[in-house]
């Protein structure tokens, strides 16, 4: 946002120089609830974070704010924090399970969170597997960084041209 800001802004006074970003923003999840049923922020402390070890994840998953219904109660998922980022990632199929569970009763939300848990578990090992393994790898991603640091560069050293050229430089 910050960077449509300032290129248009840029581009008003000097004439066109900088590409206007476009924003790309999926409606279906603008805002994503955290943990607290809030918009998931490291500022409110509510976040999931998938590249965690499996402990610290299940601790964040089975810290999910839920109401206080039974086991035996019906549940409503339109209004359940684990529900809400179940259906997130997860296949239409297993949403609509999920849902049906909620609706007849007889599952809890520990069912539902150690659902969510193994999705995250499941559907993100290889990233998870490539984050470790890049984390305890500095030098190659030390490499990787200068990398695209060369490649920005040779980008950047145009627009700084062009943006100096507007400026009388």
């Amino acid at each position: 946002e910050i960077t449509r800001d300032i290129a248009k802004f840029f581009n008003r006074l000097y004439g066109e120089t900088f590409i206007v970003p476009d924003s790309k923003i999926d409606k279906n999840v603008e805002i994503i609830p955290g943990t607290d049923g809030r918009k998931m922020s490291k500022t409110y402390n509510n976040t999931i974070d998938i590249f965690a070890d499996e402990k610290k994840l299940k601790k964040q998953v089975m810290s999910i704010i839920t109401d206080s219904k039974g086991l035996s109660e019906k549940k409503d998922p339109d209004n359940c924090n684990v529900f809400k980022l179940f259906q997130l990632i997860a296949p239409k199929d297993a949403i609509n399970k999920m849902k049906e569970n909620y609706l007849s009763g007889g599952y809890g939300y520990g069912h539902a969170k150690k659902e969510l848990l193994n999705l995250i578990l499941n559907l993100y090992s290889k990233e998870r597997s490539n984050y470790n393994e890049l984390t305890n790898n500095k030098d190659f991603l030390f490499k990787i960084l200068e990398l695209g640091e060369e490649k920005a560069k040779k980008i950047a050293v145009n627009v700084l041209q062009r943006v100096k050229k507007k400026l009388g430089y």
